[in-house]
């Protein structure tokens, strides 16, 4: 890791749009985790106000969102529109971080062009070495 921030290089469009398909698809990671890996049902009752003091599982976004549930109470993952609040959550918030935190934008460009260097190294070796 370079340890100067002045090192590090600028992020280009690009970078931007590469963090961007990355934080959509740990988005949609995520939806898919919440709702198979949820051992306890979400919600607890049909209305808001309880469900927000009794179940850890349900905050305020969710009842903000209005995001959907099954009859048990559970997340619900073949909803379309879990899906999309799950991915345009994370990838506005990725926006937001790469866009307002200082040197953000510049980490994810070297960490981005560290990785694709990395990537075409692998490659060159992979045929370097192959065998018929």
């Amino acid at each position: 890791m370079v340890s100067d921030p002045q090192m590090l290089p600028e992020a280009a469009t690009w970078h931007y749009a590469l963090a961007l398909a990355v934080l959509a698809l740990l988005g949609a990671l995520g939806h898919v985790v919440r709702a198979v890996f949820n051992i306890l049902p979400d919600r607890l009752t049909n209305r808001p106000v309880p469900d927000l003091i009794l179940s850890s599982g349900c905050d305020w976004k969710d009842w903000l969102f209005s995001i959907e549930y099954d009859d048990e109470g559970y997340y619900r993952l073949d909803s379309l529109h879990n899906f999309r609040i799950a991915v345009g959550w994370t990838v506005f918030s990725g926006f937001w971080m790469l866009l307002f935190v200082p040197d953000a934008s510049k980490v994810t460009a070297y960490f981005i062009d560290q990785s694709l260097v990395a990537l075409v190294d692998l490659f060159w070796y992979r045929i370097e070495t192959f065998e018929w």
